[in-house]
C-alpha cells in the first residue's frame, strides 16, 4: 500500500555550508494531522506544511516547491551505499517520507492524492546543494547524490487538506510525456542531451522552463 510514513518538519538551525548561515533542512516527524496548502510565489512563499521553516526563499520554498517528498525505499538504498549509516525518516530535508510509491519514477504533472482531500502535482526533482552536503557531512556527497539519481520530487499543492503519518497516497492521474522525476533529474545534471525532452512539459516550473530555453538557445547557437 502506497502511504506516507511520516510527515516531517524543520526548524531554523545554524549550518556553516549555507548560504545564509541557517538553514531548515533539519526536519522531524511530528505527530497528528499538519495542514498543507499553496504558499505563495517563489521568493515570497516558504514551505506549503504548515511549522515547516524554510530560511533560503531564494532558492527553496514557494508554490512549486511547496512539498517534497522521499521514498523510503530510497533512504534504504543509500543506508547500504553509506555503509549502514542511521537515515531516519526526514534527514534528506523531506516533508514527507513515503513507501510503496515510486517517487523517482513520478511523472512531472503527476497527480496524488494524500489522504482524503490534499492534492499534490509532482513539478520538478530536488538539485542537491552544499547546504545539503554540509547537513550530511558526506565527503563529495553532490557529487555522489547526483551520481546515483535519487532526487525525490517537490510537489505544488492544488487542493489544500491535512496529511498525517498512514494517509494513503493514491496516484490520480499521469500525463503522457513520460517525462519522470529521474528524467529530468538527469537532464539538469549529467545527461543535458535530455533537454529536449522536458521543453514541451507544462507542469514543470517557470524557472525550469526558462533554464531549458536558454539551455537550447546557447545550443543552437553553437551550432550555426
Amino acid at each position: 500500500m502506497a502511504k506516507v510514513l511520516s510527515v516531517n518538519i524543520g526548524t531554523k538551525r545554524e549550518l556553516r555550508e549555507a548560504d545564509l548561515g541557517i538553514t531548515g533542512i533539519d526536519k522531524r516527524p511530528v505527530d497528528g494531522p499538519v495542514a498543507v496548502a499553496a504558499p505563495g510565489p517563489r521568493g515570497v512563499g516558504a514551505s506549503g506544511v504548515a511549522g515547516d521553516v524554510i530560511c533560503d526563499l531564494r532558492h527553496h520554498g514557494g508554490d512549486d516547491q511547496a512539498v517534497y517528498a522521499y521514498a523510503r525505499e530510497d533512504l534504504d538504498v543509500w543506508a547500504v551505499e553509506l555503509l549502514g549509516r542511521e537515515l531516519p525518516p526526514g534527514v534528506f530535508g523531506e516533508n514527507l517520507t513515503t513507501t510503496g510509491v515510486d517517487v523517482t519514477g513520478a511523472l512531472i504533472g503527476e497527480r496524488w492524492r494524500v489522504g482524503s482531500s490534499l492534492v499534490l502535482e509532482v513539478t520538478s526533482p530536488r538539485i542537491p546543494c552544499r547546504t545539503f552536503a554540509g547537513w550530511l557531512g558526506e565527503r563529495g556527497w553532490v557529487k555522489t547524490f547526483t551520481q546515483r539519481a535519487l532526487p525525490g520530487a517537490y510537489f505544488r499543492v492544488l487542493e489544500p487538506g491535512p496529511v498525517e503519518a498512514g494517509d494513503a497516497v493514491t496516484v490520480l492521474s499521469r500525463p503522457g510525456h513520460g517525462v519522470t522525476i529521474g528524467t529530468a533529474f538527469r537532464a539538469f545534471t549529467t545527461e543535458p542531451a535530455l533537454l529536449p525532452d522536458l521543453a514541451t512539459v507544462e507542469a514543470l516550473p517557470e524557472y525550469d522552463k526558462r533554464k531549458i530555453r536558454r539551455a537550447l538557445e546557447r545550443r543552437a547557437t553553437a551550432a550555426e
